[in-house]
């Protein structure tokens, strides 16, 4: 018999459990100390940093995580003291930090490292990193330069594509009427990124500048010292009472909205395409409306993958989008001409192709020299031509990132697209809901350059398809979270509901036209199957078994095209909320995206009535044995507050 699955298994996926900060207090400042970093920096209950770490990156953008020792941490009601030893190594090179923290009840905060050097570190970055929450878009920020000029700018409000400012020594921005937050970086100049690019929510201010060459090297037996310190000036600032803290989230459904829920379908790599077959009960159940296949030209795939594609596509009764990746320098008509021929002989007509060389894979710097050919406009010709009666779509196979700093010929194209990954920079469980924080900028920032075309998004997941910053996705043998690694447990768990379900309330909103999300199996699935490394609690069990998402994902493929409702949640970023009409009635979908439980008091539709299913860790083990038991699940609602647990999803009809 099949042990009965941790909690932890139930909810991330993994026995491996993200641990808990330590929150510092003096006085109004508060900061969380994680790992030797520090997290939601706050003054007066007021969110001023997002972050502040010393982060050691290597020749691939690795980041160390560090060895910490001979940890001190002293607080009192109005200061706090923190200072500790941590060692970066690998098995070429080892950097030595001693580090100090220090914060008062006036709000001044310093941290202080001092590197050494034990041998030769080759790396990309070595130094400070200060985070800025994105929910500073389009507010200004006076910038203190490394010549000493000074001058006012903006948090850009569409996402930059480029370094919005350089040549940084200290940003001074207001966190409420009359009170500035003055944060001085000490070492080299510093330059800013909108991190938002990647997903992640908040602007990024770092050591150095991507316009030198890099990877570069930090000499044997040298010392660096580098510092942040962040001062309060002003009066004010706001305390959340503990009657705030302790009331219930505010959800409210509106009416119907100009808007519809967008296509949701799924990825189809080529891998799984036998997979998804053998699997083909479950996914008729999953019931996407479109299969986003791939078609990589560099490695061609097999007759039967383009024949399961086929299959799949007829079984399910979903569209199928095929994107293709053509091979650098390769002619565009030729290439695509035999894709269609291959086609032609399976007899697979796509509803749609979007393709684009294999150089848009990877990442460039803005300005920085690429392969130019074939170039999009050869691409979309020689597609026109090869098949005429398809939609043409255009963007990157990649993430926004590099649709931004390549965007498509909009007047060629049918619409525009690109797909995301939470991964990139952080993978602890808070950094990855946190991404979904940047989704509206995102989507905002492509419909500003999109012409006005259809607009899609993924094939997305919480795992990560392609690395374009190295060669590869990262491997994760151990179960663990590990940035731009390609299996990440969290998919298998309560987790993935909960964030796909706010993904796709963020694309439905922001009206989008069309979402994939994950793959019907593998290391983006929804459905179980072995793989080559094993899975709690899942290989265990006896017959197919479906991941917690599956009947998030099922219910979002059944509300595709229909009426969109408003929603709102005050405050943001701990529920999500996304309802849709059907049948006359308002069905309500409802994620818990942290960790502990909440209380969601919900208004705009009766809950006397209504009935409602929730998947959390007592319904765990039953969903994911049986593909029906979340909608036999429904009960009446009971009175007050809803309550769901970590991560738990709750759909009222």
């Amino acid at each position: 018999m099949n042990a009965a699955p941790s909690r932890a298994v139930m909810l991330c996926g993994t026995a491996q459990v993200d641990p808990p900060p330590r929150v510092l207090r003096a006085g109004p400042l508060s900061v969380e100390f994680e790992n030797g970093a520090l997290r939601y920096v706050r003054f007066g209950g007021i969110e001023v940093l997002r972050g502040v770490a010393f982060l050691v990156r290597d020749d691939n953008w690795g980041t160390f995580t560090p060895a910490i020792s001979d940890l001190k941490i002293e607080e009192r009601p109005d200061s706090f003291a923190v200072s500790y030893r941590a060692v970066c190594r690998d098995a070429v090179r080892c950097l030595v930090c001693e580090a100090t923290i220090s914060g008062k009840s006036d709000g001044a905060l310093v941290f202080a490292v001092t590197a050494e050097a034990e041998t030769d570190v080759l790396t990309n970055r070595t130094g400070f990193v200060v985070l800025h929450p994105a929910a500073l878009a389009g507010r200004p920020v006076r910038v203190g330069h490394v010549d000493g000029r000074t001058e006012m700018a903006r948090f850009p409000e569409l996402i930059s594509p480029g370094q919005p400012l350089l040549d940084i020594r200290a940003l001074d921005h207001e966190i409420s009427p009359g009170v500035w937050a003055s944060v001085r970086m000490e070492g080299k100049g510093f330059e800013m990124e909108d991190q938002r690019n990647w997903g992640d929510a908040s602007y990024k201010t770092y050591v150095g500048s991507l316009l030198e060459p890099w990877p570069y090297t930090i000499a044997k037996g040298s010392r660096h010292t580098q510092s942040v310190r962040l001062s309060i000036a002003g009066a004010g600032g706001h305390s959340a009472s503990a009657g705030e803290r302790d009331a219930p989230i505010a959800v409210e459904i509106g009416g119907e909205t100009a808007g519809v829920m967008p296509a949701f379908g799924i990825g189809l790599p080529a891998a799984e395409a036998p997979h998804a077959l053998a699997a083909l009960d479950l996914l008729r159940r999953l019931g996407p409306r479109r299969l986003v296949c791939h078609v990589d030209l560099r490695d061609p795939p097999p007759r039967s993958t383009l024949e399961a594609y086929r299959r799949l596509g007829e079984a399910t009764g979903a569209e199928v989008d095929l994107e293709i990746v053509i091979p650098d320098g390769a002619d565009a008509g030729e290439a695509l001409g035999r894709v269609a021929a291959a086609l032609a002989e399976v007899q697979l007509e796509p509803a749609s192709v979007s393709a684009t060389t294999a150089a848009d894979l990877l990442s460039w710097q803005p300005g920085q020299d690429r392969p130019t050919e074939p170039t999009p406009e050869a691409i979309c010709a020689a597609a026109r031509k090869v098949f005429p009666r398809t939609r043409l779509g255009g963007g990157m196979l990649s993430y926004f990132t590099e649709l931004n700093r390549k965007r498509p010929p909009t007047d060629l194209v049918d619409h525009v697209g690109h797909t995301t990954c939470p991964i990139v920079h952080a993978a602890d469980d808070r950094s990855v809901m946190e991404t979904l924080e940047a989704l509206p900028a995102i989507i905002a920032s492509t419909k500003a350059f999109a012409g006005g075309r259809p607009y899609r998004v993924g094939p997305s997941a919480i795992g990560c398809r392609d690395n374009p910053y190295g060669k590869a996705p990262f491997e994760n043998p151990d179960n663990g979270r590990v940035c731009l690694a390609r299996v990440d447990p969290r998919q298998r768990g309560l987790f993935a509901a909960g964030y796909l379900l706010g993904y796709a309330a963020a694309c439905a909103h922001g009206g989008v036209a069309a979402v994939a999300l994950g793959a019907p199996t593998g290391p983006f699935g929804f459905i179980h199957r072995r793989a080559d490394m094993p899975v709690p609690y899942f290989d265990g069990v006896a017959g197919p078994a479906v991941y917690p998402a599956f009947h998030v994902v099922a219910a979002l493929a059944h509300g595709s095209g229909q009426p969109l409702l408003a929603t709102s949640v005050a405050p943001p970023g701990t529920v999500a909320a996304l309802a849709w009409r059907a049948g006359g009635r308002s069905v309500v979908w409802l994620a818990n995206l942290t960790a502990a439980p909440v209380r969601i008091a919900l208004s705009g539709v009766p809950q006397s009535g209504s009935r409602m299913a929730v998947l959390d860790a007592s319904s765990f083990e039953r969903a994911t044995r049986d593909p029906d038991a979340f909608d036999a699940s429904a009960a009446e609602v009971p009175a007050g507050p809803i309550r769901l647990d970590a991560y738990a999803v709750a759909r009222l009809v």
